[in-house]
């Protein structure tokens, strides 16, 4: 097995490094040692663990041995998508203040998305600023939403809609700690890392059509290729544009058709993967309408969607109107105008696409209608 790989994001804001791979966990000691120590800072700063009581239970132990730290503080929350908001962040904040934290606090997220979300905020805002650790322990959060500095929570209003650019101090993605994750979480994951095939990496879309099946089972030597390769395209991509004003926004292939279906079915019937999964045979759809993407590249972008597993169904009871309304919402939009990733071919996307209401609805009505059977 390759020893973990060191893979350098180069935002502006700030110059991090991303620990991957098998044994990646090993490194968190001396990382810490070296945070706590930087700027003429004392070796013992204070630390917090931050996670859920889910994820915990599971990993918890295996990371305060690999972090060596004795007496741990640990603060747990809910990290499923309908509590990803103020309230929690207002609670953990007045838990750290309850726990004596101060500006010398280091944060360790340690979880999935929603817990590198909320935990992010809450470092980005509490005292205006404390340091930050993602330990991700899903494959979405290992391949892209630990890296990048997106934090934030929901709205009833819409997703992400509150949030800060706030880039980690490092962030260790190994994949140990995916063991636990269900074939459906895992599966999860998949989505984002096909999105990175066609956005902008024919290879590697090549190689995911060679060896899902491996993936699937998650055989190790296919993770330990795969992995780094999306966390290396993040890193390039969130290093030319931190703040999603040109090329980061391809990272959004997929997503407000995603975002607007997490919404409306409140969050408890989809993982986001999977909403993403759907968002990406949409998109795919709109992209031969509107960006002439050949048919042929189409069919093997939503073959490979499909190959993955099965997806929850899309919801009957959601009109084009209603989705629409809803896109409406998403801070991708420009003056209640929905704007879309959309392929040109496998790993060439357009972004800011404006499309017109009546072909989004007739992509929509026609999946629905193909999910439910009617035709």
């Amino acid at each position: 097995m390759k020893p973990p790989r060191k893979i350098i994001v180069n935002a502006p804001s700030k110059r991090y490094a991303v620990f991957c791979g098998q044994g990646a966990l090993a490194q968190l000691p001396n990382a810490l040692s070296a945070l706590a120590k930087r700027r003429g800072g004392s070796a013992t700063r204070p630390i917090y663990f931050l996670s859920s009581p889910k994820v915990w239970k599971h990993v918890g132990s295996s990371i305060l041995r690999s972090s060596k730290i004795s007496k741990p503080k640990i603060i747990l929350f809910d990290d499923s998508e309908s509590a990803k908001n103020l309230s929690t962040v207002e609670r953990i904040s007045r838990d750290l203040v309850r726990a004596g934290a101060d500006r010398n606090a280091i944060l360790i997220a340690v979880g999935g998305g929603v817990v590198g979300d909320v935990a992010g905020f809450v470092a980005a805002s509490y005292l205006r600023g404390v340091r930050l650790v993602h330990i991700p322990t899903t494959l979405v959060a290992q391949v892209d939403s630990a890296i990048g500095g997106k934090t934030g929570v929901n709205l009833p209003e819409g997703k992400n809609l509150v949030g800060a650019f706030y880039q980690p101090d490092f962030v260790i993605a190994d994949p140990s700690t995916l063991r636990t994750l269900s074939e459906r979480d895992f599966r999860s994951g998949i989505y984002e890392i096909i999105k990175y095939g066609v956005i902008g990496d024919a290879k590697l879309f090549r190689d995911l059509e060679n060896n899902l099946d491996k993936l699937l089972q998650r055989d190790a030597t296919t993770l330990a290729n795969i992995i780094p390769r999306c966390i290396a395209q993040k890193a390039r991509v969130t290093s030319l544009d931190e703040r999603e004003s040109g090329l980061r926004e391809t990272l959004n292939f997929g997503h407000t058709f995603a975002h607007a279906i997490e919404s409306l079915t409140q969050y408890r019937v989809f993982r986001h993967g999977e909403a993403v999964g759907w968002g990406m045979i949409a998109a795919t759809l709109l992209g031969i309408a509107v960006c002439k993407l050949p048919v042929e590249d189409a069919a093997r972008v939503i073959r490979l969607i499909r190959h993955v597993g099965p997806l929850p169904p899309l919801p009957r009871k959601i009109s084009a109107v209603r989705l629409l309304n809803e896109m409406q919402s998403d801070k991708k939009s420009r003056g209640g105008i929905p704007r879309f990733v959309l392929a040109e071919r496998i790993a060439r996307v357009r972004i800011g696409m404006e499309v017109s209401p009546q072909i989004v609805g007739v992509v929509w009505n026609e999946l629905v209608g193909v999910r439910s059977g009617r035709r």
